[in-house]
C-alpha cells in the first residue's frame, strides 16, 4: 500500500526524511532538544530487532522450553517492509528447510550466529519465503547444505524499511529495503573473481530459468503451502550483468545411505526443475563493487513482472530506502509520546512497527490481482489478506480503528468479498472472531454495509457445515465436550476440541452477534444470540471455581488441575487459571459466578500470585506473573478486569509491571514474551503504554491503565487528537490520584470511543500510592452483558 492509500501525502516531509536518511542535517530536526543536538525522531527510535529474542529470567519463563527446543521468542522479523506490507526482505538464520525448531515457521532468531540466506517474499513468518538468496564468495554448496556465514552482530542494523548485516565469512555487506511489491537486496562484495549470488526454491522445489545476463525467474511447485498474497511465481532482476551462471537442483530422498540426496549442477544451463531448483550467478568484483537484486512475486509470471515494474517500483536502492523510511515516519508521527525513558520510547515505536505486520496487502486500488478462482482482476479498492482474528482481533484491530479507519473499511470489504467467494466469513482457531471487527467498527462509527456482512457472520454462527467446529453440539447442549486422551493430556497433546475454551469463545462471539442483530432490527436473532452468549456458564464448575471440561455425558472431567497448561484438551493453549478470565463480554456475570466483588478480587489476586508449578510444558506459556501468561492471547486482558471489581489501582500496578518485565527485560533488550502473532503482543504494549486497552474490542470501550509517558498525542483517523497527560508521572508514581476528561472530573476507570472520537484531553494526576476511591464505585464500572447489582 502506498502512503496515499492511507495517509495524506506530505511531500516536503518525505523529502526531508530522504535527506536525513543520507546523513545530511535537517534544520528542523533538533526542535525540542538543545541547540546543536539531534533529537531522535520516532522512526529513528523504532528497532525491528525487538521481538527477535526470548526472555531470559527463569521466573518469567516457567518450565519452558521443552527439552531439545529453543524458548519461544516474539518470532518477529527484523526484515525490511512497509506497513501492512505485501512483501518483505528478510534475513534467514535458521535452516528451516530441515524443520522448525519451535514448530512455527519463523526464519530468524537473534541468538543464531550464522546466516543461511535472505528472502524477498513469502509467508507471514518468512521461513517459507522463496527463493532463498545468498551472496557467497568462493566455494558454494547445493542446498539444503547452505554455504552459511558467520555474521557480525555489531554490524547488524535494522530500522523501519531497512536491514543490514556484514557476512564475516564472505567479507560481504548485505542491505535490504522494500517497496510495496518488491524486495531489494544490495550486496557489497570484496575483490574476487567468484562473487556469487546463489538462489533456490528450497525444499518445495519448482522451475528456474536464467532469462538473460541480468534476470532470473521461476515458480515454486504447486505443492508449496502458498497461502500468501505474493504468489508462487517470481522474477529477480540484477543491477549488472553476471559474468557466468549455471543452474542446479538437489534430489531429495529418504534412503538412509544416500544422505540428503544427489545434486545436479551444470554451468551455463538456463533451465532446471526439481527439489531445491536454483541458479548461481557469478560476478567479477573489485573491492566495494555492489550488486542490487530486485525481486517481485505474483500468482502468474505476468503478475510478477507487473509488480516488478509497478508504479512505486524503483531500482535505486537509496531512493527506495528513503521512501520506505518516510512512509513509516508519516505513520509514526500519528502517535507522539514525550517522557518515559529512552528504552521505553524505543520499545514503544518498535512495537508500534510490529503492530502493522498484518493484515497483508493483496492489491491497491487500480492494480491487477488474482482472485480465488485464478482470474485476473483489477482492484476497485485496497485489498487485504485474511485477518488472524484469534490473535490481532483482540487488540490490534482496535488500534487500527483508532489510527486508520479507512484501512479498516478496506479490510472489512476484503473479508466480505472473501466470504462471498467461499460462502463463509473467514475465522481462525477456536473462535469466530470476525464479528469483533465488524461490530467494533460499527460501534466506533466506521461506515460500511453491515447488513451484507451480517449474512455471512450469521451463517458462520448457525450453519453446522461452516467454519465453527462442533457447532451442532454447541447449539444443542450449550457447551462443547472433550474426549479424555490417553496418558498425559498436557502438551504435546494437541488433537482435542478445546471444549471449554471453544465454548467461551463462541459465547463471546454470540454476544457481539446479538448486538449486531439488534442494530439491524433482527430481534429474534438478537434474542437467540444473547441466550447463547450465556453458554459460558455451562462449563463453570462451582465446586472448583473454574471453567472445567465435560465429557459427552455431561460429567466433569477428572482429574482436573487448573495449573496444568492443557493445549487442546479442555483449554486452548492455556490452563484452567488462564482460561477462567476468557469472558470479556460479561465480566459482571463471571464476577457473580465467583461470588461477587470480594471473591472476584481474591481470585484475581490468587491468579497473579499463585506460583507456576506445572508439570506439562506449554511452549506458548511464557511471560509469567503467578499463573498469568503474557505470552499468549487467552488471558492478556486479565490485568484490566479490576476495573469492573472496584480495584483499578491493581490494574495500574500490574500493567506497569507487565510493560517493564515482559518486553526488553533480557540481556539483549529485544526480548518478547511468547509469540507476537502478527502484531498482537506488540499491540498490547502500544495500547497499554499509552494508558488504555480494549478488553472487548467488539465494544467501543477502553479500560484505563497507567501510561508510562508524560504525554501522548494520538492523531485519530477522524483528524482529531486524543491527548493523554500524566502529571507527576514516574516509575514510582504509577497510581491515578484523580482524572479529568476535557476539563471535567472523570471518575470512571474507562472511556468510550464516543468520548474521544471528536478529540479529547484525558488528564491523569499520578502518585506513589493508590487512591482507592478513584474508579471504585460500582456505578462507574465498565459495561457488561450482565448488569451490575
Amino acid at each position: 500500500m502506498t502512503p496515499s492509500a492511507r495517509l495524506p501525502r506530505r511531500a516536503p516531509f518525505a523529502i526531508a526524511l530522504a535527506i536525513l536518511a543520507l546523513g545530511i542535517p535537517h534544520p528542523g530536526h533538533a526542535a525540542g532538544g538543545k541547540a546543536g543536538t539531534k533529537t531522535p525522531s520516532s522512526v529513528d527510535l523504532a528497532n525491528p530487532l525487538v521481538g527477535t529474542a526470548p526472555l531470559d529470567r527463569q521466573a518469567l519463563i516457567g518450565n519452558s522450553p521443552p527439552e531439545g527446543e529453543p524458548l519461544y521468542t516474539g518470532m518477529t522479523t527484523p526484515g525490511a517492509s512497509l506497513p501492512q506490507s505485501a512483501t518483505e526482505a528478510a534475513p534467514v538464520n535458521i535452516n528451516t528447510d530441515l524443520g522448525f525448531a519451535t514448530g512455527v515457521p519463523v526464519a530468524y532468531d537473534y541468538r543464531r550466529p550464522t546466516m543461511f540466506g535472505f528472502t524477498g517474499g513469502g509467508s507471514t513468518y518468512g521461513a517459507r519465503g522463496a527463493p532463498m538468496v545468498m551472496p557467497v564468495v568462493g566455494d558454494w554448496t547445493v542446498p539444503p547444505d547452505y554455504a552459511a556465514s558467520y555474521y557480525d552482530k555489531a554490524s547488524e542494523k535494522a530500522s523501519p524499511g531497512y536491514y543490514a548485516v556484514d557476512l564475516a565469512t564472505f567479507h560481504t555487506k548485505v542491505e535490504m529495503t522494500a517497496t510495496q511489491w518488491t524486495s531489494l537486496m544490495r550486496f557489497t562484495f570484496p575483490e574476487s573473481h567468484r562473487s556469487n549470488v546463489v538462489l533456490n526454491l528450497r525444499h518445495v522445489g519448482g522451475d528456474i530459468e536464467v532469462v538473460d545476463d541480468h534476470t532470473v525467474r521461476g515458480a515454486a511447485s504447486e505443492g508449496r503451502r502458498d497461502r500468501d498474497a505474493d504468489g508462487r511465481f517470481f522474477v529477480a532482476e540484477f543491477s549488472r550483468p553476471f559474468a557466468r551462471f549455471g543452474t542446479f537442483h538437489s534430489e531429495m530422498t529418504d534412503k538412509k545411505d544416500r544422505g540428503l540426496g544427489s545434486s545436479d549442477v551444470q554451468a551455463g544451463r538456463r533451465t532446471v526443475s526439481g527439489d531445491y531448483a536454483g541458479a548461481y550467478l557469478t560476478f567479477d568484483t573489485k573491492a566495494g563493487d555492489q550488486v542490487v537484486v530486485r525481486i517481485a512475486h505474483g500468482h502468474s509470471a505476468e503478475e510478477a513482472e507487473q509488480r516488478l515494474h509497478a508504479q512505486d517500483s524503483d531500482a535505486d536502492f537509496d531512493r527506495v530506502h528513503a521512501k520506505a523510511r518516510a512512509t513509516w515516519a508519516d505513520l509514526f508521527d500519528r502517535v507522539e509520546v514525550t517522557g518515559g525513558t529512552p528504552k521505553q520510547r524505543m520499545l514503544f515505536y518498535s512495537t508500534l512497527y510490529h503492530s502493522f505486520a498484518s493484515p497483508r496487502m493483496i492489491a491497491r486500488k487500480g492494480e491487477h490481482y488474482t482472485d480465488a478462482d485464478g482470474h485476473d482482476r483489477v482492484a476497485d479498492y485496497d485489498h487485504y489478506g485474511p485477518v488472524p482474528f484469534w490473535d490481532t482481533g483482540r487488540n490490534q484491530i482496535a488500534l487500527l480503528m483508532l489510527m486508520q479507519p479507512k484501512v479498516v473499511q478496506d479490510i472489512m470489504r476484503s473479508e466480505l468479498d472473501r466470504a462471498r467467494e467461499r460462502g463463509y466469513m473467514n475465522t481462525s482457531f477456536h473462535g469466530d472472531h470476525a464479528v469483533f471487527l465488524y461490530d467494533g467498527a460499527w460501534q466506533r462509527g466506521i461506515d460500511f454495509d453491515y447488513a451484507a456482512a451480517y449474512e455471512y457472520l450469521r451463517k458462520n454462527a448457525t450453519d453446522p457445515k461452516g467454519p465453527r467446529g462442533y457447532l451442532a453440539e454447541y447449539d444443542k447442549k450449550g457447551w462443547i465436550s472433550d474426549i479424555v486422551p490417553e496418558g498425559n493430556p498436557s502438551p504435546p497433546y494437541a488433537g482435542g476440541k478445546a471444549g471449554v475454551a471453544t465454548t467461551l469463545e463462541y459465547a463471546w462471539d454470540d454476544h457481539a452477534l446479538a448486538d449486531f442483530a439488534r442494530r439491524l432490527g433482527k430481534t429474534d436473532d438478537a434474542t437467540m444470540f444473547e441466550r447463547r452468549a450465556s453458554n459460558y456458564r455451562n462449563v463453570f464448575d462451582p465446586s472448583t471455581g473454574f471453567f472445567r471440561g465435560r465429557t459427552e455425558d455431561g460429567k466433569w472431567i477428572s482429574p482436573f488441575d487448573p495449573g496444568e497448561p492443557y493445549y487442546n484438551f479442555m483449554m486452548k493453549e492455556g490452563s484452567g487459571w488462564s482460561t477462567l478470565w476468557l469472558v470479556p463480554h460479561d465480566v459482571q456475570g463471571l464476577m457473580n459466578l465467583l461470588g461477587g466483588r470480594d471473591a472476584f478480587n481474591a481470585k484475581l489476586d490468587a491468579f497473579f500470585s499463585t506460583p507456576y508449578t506445572a508439570k506439562g510444558v506449554c511452549r506458548d506459556c511464557t511471560g509469567l506473573i503467578g499463573q498469568y501468561v503474557q505470552g499468549n492471547q487467552p488471558d492478556q486482558q486479565a490485568a484490566y478486569l479490576y476495573a469492573w471489581s472496584g480495584q483499578p489501582w491493581k490494574t495500574q500496578a500490574l500493567t506497569r509491571r507487565i510493560l517493564a518485565d515482559m518486553y526488553g527485560s533480557d540481556a539483549t533488550g529485544y526480548g518478547f514474551p511468547g509469540m507476537d502473532d502478527q502484531g498482537s503482543t506488540s499491540s498490547w504494549y502500544v495500547l497499554s503504554a499509552m494508558g488504555f486497552y480494549p478488553v472487548d474490542p467488539s465494544t467501543p470501550d477502553y479500560i484505563i491503565g497507567s501510561p508510562i509517558f508524560d504525554r501522548v498525542r494520538l492523531h485519530l483517523g477522524s483528524g482529531k487528537v486524543l491527548e493523554i497527560v500524566a502529571r507527576n508521572n514516574s516509575a514510582t508514581n504509577r497510581y491515578i490520584q484523580s482524572a479529568t476528561l476535557n476539563g471535567k472530573p472523570w471518575n470512571k476507570p474507562w472511556f468510550s470511543h464516543a468520548d474521544v472520537v471528536n478529540g479529547a484531553t484525558l488528564v491523569l494526576t499520578m502518585g506513589p500510592e493508590p487512591n482507592k476511591n478513584w474508579g471504585s464505585d460500582p456505578h462507574d464500572a465498565p459495561r457488561s452483558m450482565t448488569p451490575a447489582p
